[in-house]
């Protein structure tokens, strides 16, 4: 699951009193992105739905939003249809159409466990764009959607995720918690121990206790040597301004990522903060771009951004142009990409 424009690692700010976008910030391109490819069931291929789905997943959220208006047109209750609207206006950063599509979707499923769980999502990034009063009005939705993504489906890995997100980031006042997280992942140990070892080690690192969070990252790297833990690990050595252990991790993660997932996104993203190594960040983002594996959680036209601000800092400021016209010809409302040609 990766927020960023990764989507990993958010923390509490206290002193904005509002809450941050829990999901965006774990899984857009700044924190690692967990792919999302299962937010609904899967269908023959020449079901409209299905193809719907595969151009969300390739980062064509026009063609899927038009795709997904005529199927709701023709049958309103279609909640996996709304579900896959909201993801497609989500990833676009349309919030209240986000929150439209999945309180629609929750209307006809509310015991879908990944609707709660896109359902707190949106709310999440809602709340971070909101005033302090709002923001906390708005965080006790988030906690609901998903401790009841988590009720609903136990090994929902997505949901169990962004709910210890949660309770490490918020403060107590809206239901966070430490003790609530560490609690979470003894429950999800069993079955999900790389998510389990993820919550404690956010977990120590919000208590300042940085040698048992570096433990428990490299205890989730240990489970199943993924990507995105690789990733989680030079993410926190990056926080940690310790720059060298932090791009060591990051090569791991590009080295384990066989397929050129969407953790290669949060990568290239770390790497163009760090100011080093951008011919590495380029050639991930376009390996990524060219793959298989892409989904709406690092959709393609923010890779394709991503990419574009690369070349800009390189001087190519013809390449950069047509990366960010690239984006816009997948989603023409995205308005970093519209801000990005502007200022060029």
């Amino acid at each position: 699951m990766a927020y960023q424009a990764t989507k990993r690692n958010v923390f509490w700010n206290a002193s904005a009193l509002r809450l941050l976008a829990l999901i965006l910030l774990f899984s857009g391109l700044m924190i690692p992105c967990r792919a999302h490819a299962d937010g609904v069931p899967k269908h023959p291929s020449s079901n409209p739905l299905s193809e719907s789905e595969k151009v969300l997943l390739q980062g064509h959220a026009d063609d899927a939003v038009t795709r997904l208006q005529t199927l709701i047109a023709a049958n309103p209750q279609d909640g996996r249809a709304h579900l896959l609207l909201c993801r497609a206006f989500y990833a676009e950063e349309l919030t209240d159409r986000a929150i439209t599509e999945c309180e629609a979707a929750l209307a006809t499923q509310p015991n879908d466990s990944k609707s709660q769980d896109w359902m707190g999502r949106v709310y999440g990034l809602k709340a971070d764009r909101s005033g302090p009063f709002a923001g906390y009005k708005l965080a006790s939705k988030v906690r609901t959607a998903f401790e009841t993504a988590v009720q609903l489906d136990p090994q929902n890995d997505d949901a169990v995720n962004d709910l210890g997100e949660y309770y490490v980031s918020a403060p107590p006042i809206v239901g966070g918690g430490v003790d609530k997280a560490l609690a979470l992942a003894s429950r999800a140990e069993p079955q999900l121990p790389q998510t389990a070892h993820r919550i404690r080690a956010l977990a120590a690192e919000k208590q300042h206790d940085n040698a048992t969070a570096e433990r428990e990252f490299k205890a989730a790297v240990a489970v199943a040597n993924h990507p995105d833990a690789w990733f989680d690990l030079g993410h926190f050595y990056f926080r940690r301004n310790q720059k060298d252990q932090a791009i060591e991790a990051l090569h791991h993660a590009i080295d384990v990522d066989r397929a050129h997932g969407p953790a290669l996104v949060d990568v290239a993203s770390i790497l163009a903060k760090l100011h080093t190594e951008t011919d590495v960040a380029e050639n991930v983002l376009r390996s990524y771009l060219a793959s298989n594996a892409k989904t709406d959680a690092a959709p393609a036209f923010k890779a394709y951004v991503e990419l574009g601000r690369l070349l800009e800092g390189d001087g190519d400021k013809q390449g950069a142009q047509t990366q960010f016209q690239t984006a816009l010809a997948l989603a023409h409302d995205y308005a970093p990409a519209k801000k990005a040609i502007q200022h060029l």
